[in-house]
């Protein structure tokens, strides 16, 4: 985008700096404006793939994409396993542009969360996803990160009740100073 964005500009240069066009703004003006476009979608692109993230929480797994944020009730996820996602999506099966987009991603190592049913409906989830989160049509969502392990260790913990601190948050009678001094 940024490269369709710079020779935008070049060709809007050009026409601007012709002695006869210089009188015709139009033209200039709307490779220009093409030129800005693109940079601004580019910008856009390269913001946006930051701000992806899956964090798992005591009682929930958040997953926040640019434009959703769902919330993933414990009590909805059955199992969760790993696989590669070659495995998950088979590059014989995808047309040619699909197939260069997915081979930087094909060596890699994706948890797949196995569902009781989606948080939102599949429609929605599939608008607004990539189709890489879903195998086929069970519910289920394929998370790639970059560490797998962390995030299955953390939604296991959880999931278990190991991560989470279950005494409140105020004192208890049994810790306190006073209650280990000697009684008479």
């Amino acid at each position: 985008m940024f490269a369709i964005g710079i020779v935008m500009f070049a060709l809007a240069y050009g026409e601007y700096s012709h002695p006869v066009w210089r009188y015709i703004p139009w033209r200039w003006q709307l490779f220009a404006g093409i030129g800005m476009l693109a940079i601004l979608v580019g910008v856009f692109f390269l913001v946006i793939r930051h701000i992806a993230y899956v964090q798992p929480f005591p009682g929930y797994l958040k997953l926040v994409t640019p434009f959703m944020r769902i919330n993933i009730s414990y009590k909805r996820i059955q199992r969760t396993m790993t696989s590669e996602m070659r495995v998950l999506f088979p590059p014989k099966s995808m047309s040619g542009w699909m197939r260069d987009i997915f081979e930087p991603l094909a060596g890699m190592t994706a948890i797949v969360i196995e569902l009781k049913g989606y948080p939102v409906s599949p429609f929605i989830l599939r608008m607004f996803l990539s189709r890489f989160f879903f195998k086929d049509r069970t519910p289920h969502l394929v998370i790639l990160v970059k560490d797998w392990m962390q995030l299955s260790t953390e939604m296991d913990s959880f999931r278990s009740g190991g991560g989470s601190d279950d005494q409140p948050a105020g004192k208890r009678g049994r810790d306190s100073i006073l209650s280990r001094l000697p009684q008479k």
